[in-house]
């Protein structure tokens, strides 16, 4: 396919629901975010414009699809996942996925590699993700792009937000070629330059727990809403997918995190389907 096909060019975007938690490390309840997160887009606090200026509220817009129906300690479930994605591709819109923790990234991306045999993924976190195993699991939510580099799911891979480098997961980083954007950097993104297609990987707490603190990890120094917003209105390149992962409603304070992740779900679906917005809005 040419990459002039990808993104931006589709009227609806794919909403999936994967809830899967058991490879998490530290505490469960990531597999209540995709329920949680719908609830707070369809909030009467908020409306469905985008600050770019699409009205996602548009017959359409959306094609929620549901969630994955996750066994816990399924063996199977990387194979469920990545059939289930593959399924949702095969409509031809871009997807996002709600997580759950952060491994359901690995088997969604086996899928879209093979759609987009070029990929550029854009992951946002406060952790690299890299470790080649956690606690004896290779699944877990700590080592999804470890998996995604060694089978070459991406053609680049820009992390951004960084602030737990360990010194394994700084020689993985280096092993394969990943470009890291540490939180003291964050400036440094403005000067990256993408070619499509994209894919977007949002892990909450790349933000600060100020201004999300329902995750299970918090790490002090995290970008703000804005900066993230930014970031993503920054990507000059067709976006055809994205996962916003690892909120965790029971440590939500009033839903803050889940209007946060709401808000972020809507700026994605927005630059999917209208690019770079309206040239008449403020």
């Amino acid at each position: 396919m040419n990459v002039g096909q990808y993104g931006n060019l589709s009227k609806s975007v794919t909403l999936l629901g994967i809830p899967l938690d058991f490879n998490s490390s530290f505490l469960r309840g990531a597999a209540f975010a995709p329920d949680v997160i719908r609830s707070a887009m369809s909030s009467d606090s908020s409306n469905w414009w985008s600050e770019q200026g699409i009205n996602l509220k548009a017959d359409g817009t959306f094609v929620d699809v549901g969630n994955l129906h996750v066994s816990p300690n399924d063996a199977d479930m990387l194979k469920k996942c990545e059939a289930r994605v593959a399924d949702c591709l095969s409509s031809g819109h871009p997807l996002i996925t709600l997580g759950g923790d952060h491994s359901i990234s690995y088997p969604v991306l086996r899928a879209f590699r093979e759609i987009y045999h070029e990929l550029t993924v854009v992951h946002f976190d406060a952790h690299p993700d890299l470790y080649d195993e956690l606690l004896g699991n290779r699944w877990s939510h700590a080592s999804p792009f470890a998996r995604v580099m060694e089978e070459k799911l991406a053609t680049r891979l820009v992390q951004v937000g960084i602030r737990t480098m360990t010194g394994h997961q700084n020689a993985q980083a280096e092993k394969f070629g990943v470009e890291v954007i540490s939180m003291r950097n964050l400036n440094r993104f403005a000067d990256l330059r993408f070619s499509g297609p994209v894919y977007v990987s949002i892990d909450l707490d790349a933000l600060d727990p100020a201004y999300a603190p329902g995750v299970s990890h918090y790490e002090p120094g995290g970008m703000s809403v804005r900066e993230l917003v930014n970031c993503l209105h920054a990507i000059d390149a067709p976006l055809v997918g994205a996962d916003v992962v690892e909120l965790n409603p029971h440590r939500d304070t009033h839903s803050q995190t889940a209007m946060v992740a709401a808000k972020l779900v809507k700026e994605l679906a927005a630059c999917m389907l209208g690019g770079r917005g309206r040239d008449d809005w403020p």
